[in-house]
């Protein structure tokens, strides 16, 4: 396909006090994304207002929030957050937890991140 867009491959690092995050792949309306949680950490509760997400498991055992539930997911299981839904990745072990995020929409941004807690007073 001549008109088709090109994917974007590169790999940069980026540091959270929660662990890292990685940019894998990036194209129109998706993103792949690697992301580690250290031992004892979690991301912001959050919601995203133009994405939605899926997550799977490659190292450790994550536990995930969707709205209410709360759950744990091991090494190959995966779950979908839905465009607008509240949720939160966490490392409740020793070890860490690394998932693979694709997400997918038409806006990719890190500022399309509604945050609604935070243990890093980033709100």
């Amino acid at each position: 396909m001549p008109n088709a867009p090109q994917t974007v491959v590169r790999i940069e690092r980026t540091q959270r006090p929660w662990g890292w995050f990685e940019t894998v792949s990036e194209a129109h309306q998706h993103k792949i994304k690697r992301i580690g949680v250290l031992p004892g950490q979690r991301i912001s509760l959050q919601k995203h207002s133009q994405r939605a997400e899926h997550w799977v498991v490659v190292r450790g055992t994550a536990r995930v929030t969707l709205g209410a539930d709360t759950f744990e997911l091991a090494v190959g299981q995966h779950c979908d957050i839905a465009l607008g839904q509240v949720h939160r990745l966490s490392n409740a072990t020793l070890e860490p937890v690394e998932i693979i995020e694709v997400q997918f929409g038409a806006y990719l941004g890190e500022d399309d991140i509604v945050r609604l807690g935070d243990d890093y007073g980033r709100m």
